[in-house]
């Protein structure tokens, strides 16, 4: 039973705050400025080397390394062991609920207005 009786770090999702006061593009610069920040600079990807060099950033520190290797897994959607740009940023989407529940709303809104567009609706 792995995990049991583990603390798990307290995660506050502030993506949806972001996005409302930086807009679309302004939360896309600023998720690129956060890759670059835990990238490594010689591999242009996030390693759980990198990750755990500049894990302090991120309040992170304290988290061990089978941790780190848990959250690298979590997004590596191609098994090469590390995050690419568009893996880390669609990582942060995944991560963040309230992110992923506005952009359902958006997106039955969009589909319902297409709908009636189309008068199938």
């Amino acid at each position: 039973m792995a995990g049991v009786g583990k603390a798990v770090p307290e995660f506050e999702d502030l993506l949806p705050v972001m996005a409302e006061k930086l807009g679309g593009e302004g939360l896309m610069r600023e998720l690129c400025n956060g890759f670059e920040l835990l990238m490594d600079k010689e591999k242009g990807v996030i390693t759980v080397e990198s990750l755990k060099r500049n894990a302090a950033v991120l309040g992170l520190q304290d988290l061990s390394h089978d941790e780190l290797v848990s959250m690298v897994e979590e997004g590596d959607t191609d098994g090469d062991g590390a995050l690419s740009e568009m893996e880390f940023c669609v990582l942060m989407f995944r991560l963040s609920p309230g992110l992923m529940e506005e952009s359902q709303l958006l997106l039955e809104e969009i589909l319902q207005e297409e709908l009636k567009s189309a008068a199938f609706y």
